[in-house]
């Protein structure tokens, strides 16, 4: 059985995994932070730089492996920022090129789905929100397919946005969710369009909010309500209109606590169309992460699909605009 090596890069996260059969070894990672603001694509890449032989040999530690003994290296092609994507395909290649193994690029949000596969499920809709992605995808004659979408920003964008505008730093989710629970109740604005969902508006309406002088445990608390009563509605949505029985998680903004019990409150309340289960990775799976890149890059160097010789490397580059639903999954 091979073993692959998988570099995650793509944003805020410099992340090395090792998997071998479906088995995930190791998963190290290291995040850039900032105090202030939010993130920074040059300063990113350049934190990815300062700490990569740092994950890499930590994670082949963690993985009880020595390099010799990694067949393939897989890393995060596409989407993400340019400067973090190039720093991550560089590094891969230096590997390449030092182990003489193949690469093998991936696509980031399908890794998200793929690593879904731990939890046991089999066919499901994934709602995947992450920082730049929000997006209700599923597998559907041949390919994945994006059934439903936001029409501007990224739900994760949007809180960073949001808890940036407070004053609060980047990464900011786990900051509104800690102020929610204290919070209560107001009005928001509900944007739903058909599958899809708007966001900009209602990230207006809570800053002008906040000039105002209303309390930002109020408004934390709302927003989350209101923005993920619109994902589950739309995935629920989505579940009805592809006929599957299953709900996967996937992306950091999966880690919420309440995101995840509106969605399983949301599959209870569908027994009477048939039992829905809920199924959410763990939570060093929903973050980005070099254990889904290498698991993802696992099932496509057993199929060939993809995979680039190190004397190749000259024909590969980051394919940043790429869309979820431009990959026709061949390896199915």
């Amino acid at each position: 059985m091979p073993t692959i090596l998988g570099i995650e890069s793509t944003a805020h996260t410099f992340g090395i995994g090792v998997v071998k059969n479906g088995k995930v070894l190791s998963n190290v990672k290291h995040t850039y932070t900032t105090e202030s603001g939010g993130i920074i694509p040059t300063e990113a890449s350049k934190h990815h730089e300062s700490h990569k032989f740092e994950i890499y040999f930590e994670a082949l530690t963690s993985a009880k492996t020595d390099e010799k003994k990694i067949d393939a290296i897989a890393f995060s092609n596409a989407p993400g920022l340019a400067p973090c994507l190039l720093e991550g395909m560089k590094f891969a290649k230096e590997l390449s090129n030092k182990l003489k193994i193949p690469l093998i690029p991936v696509n980031h949000c399908i890794a998200h789905l793929e690593i879904g596969k731990t939890t046991g499920a089999k066919d499901p809709v994934m709602l995947y929100c992450s920082g730049a992605n929000t997006q209700i995808i599923a597998y559907a004659a041949g390919k994945y397919r994006i059934f439903g979408e936001t029409l501007d920003i990224g739900v994760g964008n949007f809180i960073d946005n949001f808890a940036r505008y407070a004053g609060i730093g980047f990464p900011g989710g786990p900051k509104i969710e800690q102020l929610a629970k204290n919070g209560k109740y107001i009005e928001l604005p509900y944007k739903v369009k058909g599958m899809d969902i708007a966001l900009s508006g209602i990230l207006t309406n809570l800053k002008q909010r906040l000039e105002k002088g209303e309390n930002v445990k109020d408004l934390s608390y709302s927003l989350q309500e209101t923005v993920f009563a619109m994902l589950v509605e739309v995935s629920e949505r989505a579940l009805a209109h592809v006929g599957k029985r299953e709900l996967l998680l996937g992306g950091g903004v999966a880690c919420n606590s309440r995101l995840q019990e509106m969605c399983r409150i949301m599959c209870s309340e569908r027994e009477d169309l048939g039992e829905t289960k809920f199924f959410c990775p763990e939570r060093g799976f929903l973050v980005d992460n070099g254990a889904m890149i290498a698991f993802l890059g696992e099932i496509m160097f057993k199929a060939n699909a993809n995979v680039f010789s190190y004397e190749n490397l000259d024909k590969l580059d980051i394919l940043p605009k790429q869309r979820t639903d431009d990959v026709i999954v061949s390896w199915r």
